[in-house]
């Protein structure tokens, strides 16, 4: 599909599109897998004597998180294991100063690139290709590294307008991305696949579950998804309570598809068989299905449920998993999202966990990725390659040398 780093040769001026999207809280951003991932990438390309320019965004204009990446510099330094210079600046004169003094073996990060007029707005490759921004950097490079995966599914200039311009090569994130993600539709199985779904965005989960269907041998669900099957089923779940405005709405947009799904692949979707909640007292309970009558939020699912579920793991070639089972950010409801993880961990098979928030949780409870065979650091772009659209970023890159 793309040409990578062991391509690259040595001794290159290169420009490397990195995601280093981060949390930030009053003003600091916080440090997260993605950085040591991604360092992976910039430091096989200062060991190999390349002078190295990083670009990144963080957040969006007009949000809280919308800052400069002058703290994102010293965060990769750590990893990387050298120095990150920055520079207040994207494609202007102090940019291009900077680059052009950078001696091989060195970095340079670039300013939020969505500080850019040119950046942010979905245009073809080629028109992004033209803009001012990709005219002004892409003289000063020999090629181009991709390796922001986690932003793929986005046609912006800084990641589809350079390989029209540049030789495009694939950073070890985006390579191992890309073929862990599309393994459904690339790799054959000796057994049973199973896909785990939850989390809040049952769309994204129902349009998975659309677009796969005689690769997927058993279906897990849990979170807002699986309450809004168990409504379709006939239980008194999957609708708001209080304040909440997770399920009405979703229900509304796709309960014809969810009763579709249901008629057609019931024998292989497993529903929650009991769910937790809060007692008055603050504490984590649990009740079946059968005797639900929802008055307030409920967290995850039960204890018998992980066990049900477990069982199906225990039996499966290869496991995917797209979302959170209950809101495991509580640690009294983290039974099901870290138990079905646990059960994945000690299961002899391929794995690949999906989702910021699925993979945030093997970090919350201290759990090792080296158990499964891909954690993803992708959202959007993971939602993507599952249900076979395309990511324009990927599609773009070219095959030439530098």
């Amino acid at each position: 599909m793309f040409k990578t780093l062991d391509d690259i040769g040595s001794g290159k001026r290169v420009l490397v599109r990195l995601d280093l999207n981060s949390p930030v809280e009053d003003g600091i951003v916080k440090d997260n897998r993605r950085f040591a991932r991604h360092a992976r990438t910039v430091r096989e390309l200062v060991e190999a004597g390349h002078r190295v320019v990083v670009m990144a965004h963080q957040g969006r204009p007009g949000r809280d998180s919308f800052v400069s990446l002058d703290q994102h510099a010293d965060l990769l330094a750590e990893y990387v294991e050298t120095p990150v210079a920055f520079v207040d600046d994207i494609c202007g004169e102090a940019a291009i100063d900077a680059i052009r003094s950078l001696d091989a073996g060195e970095v340079l990060l670039l300013e939020n690139v969505r500080m850019c007029d040119d950046e942010l707005p979905e245009k073809p490759p080629e028109e992004h290709a033209d803009s001012e921004f990709v005219r002004t950097l892409a003289p000063e490079f020999d090629c181009y590294v991709d390796d922001a995966y986690s932003a793929a599914h986005r046609s912006h200039a800084s990641l589809v307008g350079f390989p029209l311009v540049l030789p495009s090569y694939a950073g070890r994130v985006m390579q191992a991305e890309y073929e862990a993600n599309t393994s459904i539709a690339n790799r054959e199985f000796d057994g049973p696949v199973t896909m785990v779904l939850g989390g809040a965005k049952a769309t994204d989960v129902i349009d998975v579950m659309s677009a796969l269907d005689d690769e997927i041998d058993h279906y897990l669900l849990g979170g807002i998804v699986g309450e809004l099957f168990l409504r379709a089923a006939g239980y008194d779940v999957g609708y708001d309570v209080g304040d909440g405005e997770l399920y009405d709405h979703q229900w509304e947009n796709n309960e014809a598809r969810i009763r579709d799904l249901l008629a057609e692949r019931g024998n292989r979707i497993l529903l929650p068989v009991d769910l937790a909640y809060e007692t008055d007292d603050g504490e984590r309970a649990e009740i079946p299905v059968e005797g639900v009558e929802k008055t307030q939020p409920l967290l995850d699912v039960g204890s018998q449920t992980v066990e049900r579920y477990a069982d199906v793991i225990e039996e499966s070639a290869a496991v995917f998993v797209k979302g959170a089972l209950g809101v495991f950010e509580d640690e009294r409801f983290a039974d099901g999202t870290v138990g079905l993880l646990e059960a994945i961990a000690t299961t002899d098979c391929f794995s690949v966990i999906g989702g910021g928030d699925t993979s945030r949780a093997i970090e919350l409870y201290g759990l090792d990725e080296e158990y499964f065979s891909h954690v993803s650091i992708a959202g959007g772009a993971y939602v993507r390659a599952l249900t076979g659209q395309s990511l324009p970023a990927v599609e773009v890159m070219a095959q030439d040398d530098c």
